[in-house]
């Protein structure tokens, strides 16, 4: 199971939204790169990135910032946040990003989501943001209608590379992931499934690892010092 710490960029500093409310912003730390080499030296291999600015307006705005980590930390890096087109998609690429998340785009776009997923095999994964049962887009702005499961299925043929489940009530709250939908997912799909949203402590860690989940997401508890870095890889084990 992977651990993969986060990074959400906005202005270029480092940030934590609540709930995903973008008034409810904290800031962190103002260099991306350094806390990205920060979580390297503790043995991360992979990173969350998270360009809220992008999210909201919908094209990537943080591409020099991705470039200057990919450049300076040895880390394989996934990245979400305002990717709608096939432009967004090979810039973000050549910007040296692993893997893309598409959630807005997949969701509204479905049919063009196949397609670049057959044309980028592997190097795309489908974000399932959701309050309650229900995907949410836009940077969590919007509700959707279709539900996390429903789409995850009709999503589970395609050459993703994996489907991250966030519950937005759990993020920024530290109060522990949606153990049982992200345990519903896993059994619905064959897709990996990773957990975003309210891992806080070793346990939860543990528990998601004993759900079957093939990584999780820790971002504000990290921050907050509820759980480690060194800690969470070594129950992810």
């Amino acid at each position: 199971m992977e651990i993969l710490p986060a990074i959400d960029l906005i202005d270029g500093k480092c940030v934590r939204l609540v709930q995903g409310e973008y008034h409810k912003k904290i800031t962190y730390k103002d260099d991306p790169v350094a806390q990205a080499r920060e979580f390297f030296d503790a043995g991360a291999t992979w990173l969350h990135v998270v360009d809220l600015d992008g999210a909201k307006l919908g094209k990537p705005i943080n591409a020099d910032v991705l470039a200057a980590i990919s450049e300076q930390v040895s880390m394989k890096i996934e990245l979400g946040g305002g990717i709608r087109n096939e432009e967004a998609i090979v810039k973000m690429l050549d910007a040296g990003v692993t893997r893309l998340i598409l959630g807005s785009s997949a969701i509204k776009q479905f049919d063009w989501f196949c397609d670049m997923a057959r044309k980028y095999p592997n190097r795309l994964v489908l974000g399932l943001d959701a309050r309650g049962s229900t995907v949410a887009t836009e940077g969590w702005l919007q509700q959707g209608q279709q539900t996390v499961l429903d789409f995850a299925k009709q999503a589970a043929d395609l050459p993703l590379d994996a489907i991250i489940y966030t519950d937005i009530s759990k993020d920024g709250m530290l109060a522990g992931p949606n153990i049982e939908r992200t345990k519903q997912l896993v059994e619905a799909v064959e897709l990996p499934i990773i957990a975003a949203g309210g891992v806080t402590t070793v346990d939860d860690v543990k528990t998601l690892k004993a759900a079957g989940v093939a990584g999780a997401i820790i971002g504000r508890a990290l921050y907050e010092g509820t759980i480690t870095l060194t800690d969470a890889l070594e129950a992810a084990k």
